[in-house]
């Protein structure tokens, strides 16, 4: 019986053209071995691949959509090839695969089908944010996305107040990029003037900022977040 091939799970930078110095080396030579890959954006990711200058010839490379609109059948066959013996690469949007990422939905139907999955290490904005804001670092939750809906994100943002501050519970989430504005409004509307937020935006970038203050603070001097990838904390000193 052919042996099955290796799932890995690739990092890909959080700030373009980053990749020489974000990327440890086990992650370019997985890259410099690996001919086919399941990916958010082809375009993203082969700027990705180019950045690390590792000669590689792009037209070799065979690449499939995986994206949460990605029917749960296809899911299972982009998996094929790596039942027949070949390793395969999955490399998101940003980040790391599977955190808040469709990629976990092919790691699943890996595991089902005995298929070895190897994460590899690389930049993740959850826990880079979270280790520069301060705060617990031993019990916190990621929410990933919050509501699209106004009036759901208001409710959940108080949720994840009250949770943080009973608790002592790290709470991260995030947006999309050109709706980080709008996440802040509702933000600094809704929490209490005293409640610690931490904002860490453009994460491992030249315009990198980390910071953690109250709530009353940024209400006096907001950034402009828009279409600057962020990540938001709320929890305690």
């Amino acid at each position: 019986m052919k042996a099955k091939g290796i799932l890995y799970l690739i990092p890909n930078v959080l700030v373009l053209e980053t990749g020489l110095d974000m990327m440890a080396p086990v992650v370019k030579k997985v890259i410099a071995a690996t001919s086919y890959y399941l990916v958010e954006d082809f375009r993203t990711v082969r700027r990705f691949i180019s950045s690390l200058k590792l000669g590689l010839n792009l037209e070799e490379i065979h690449m499939e959509k995986l994206d949460k609109k990605t029917p749960d059948p296809q899911v299972r066959k982009l998996l094929d090839p790596v039942l027949n013996g070949q390793d395969a690469g999955i490399i998101s949007e940003a980040g790391c695969p599977g955190i808040a990422d469709p990629g976990a939905r092919a790691v699943a139907w890996a595991h089902q089908l005995g298929i070895r999955v190897v994460p590899l290490p690389g930049p993740s904005s959850m826990f880079l944010a979270l280790m520069g804001s301060g705060f617990n670092g031993q019990a916190f939750t990621f929410s990933g996305y919050l509501p699209i809906e106004r009036k759901e994100r208001i409710k959940a943002i108080k949720e994840l107040e009250t949770r943080a501050l009973k608790e002592n519970t790290t709470q991260l989430f995030m947006e999309t990029p050109f709706r980080n504005n709008r996440l802040l409004e509702d933000l600094l509307e809704q929490l209490d003037a005293k409640t610690l937020l931490c904002i860490a935006s453009e994460l491992t970038g030249e315009g990198e900022m980390i910071r953690t203050r109250k709530v009353a603070d940024w209400r006096k001097e907001k950034p402009d977040l828009h279409k600057i990838p962020a990540v938001f904390l709320i929890g305690l000193s």
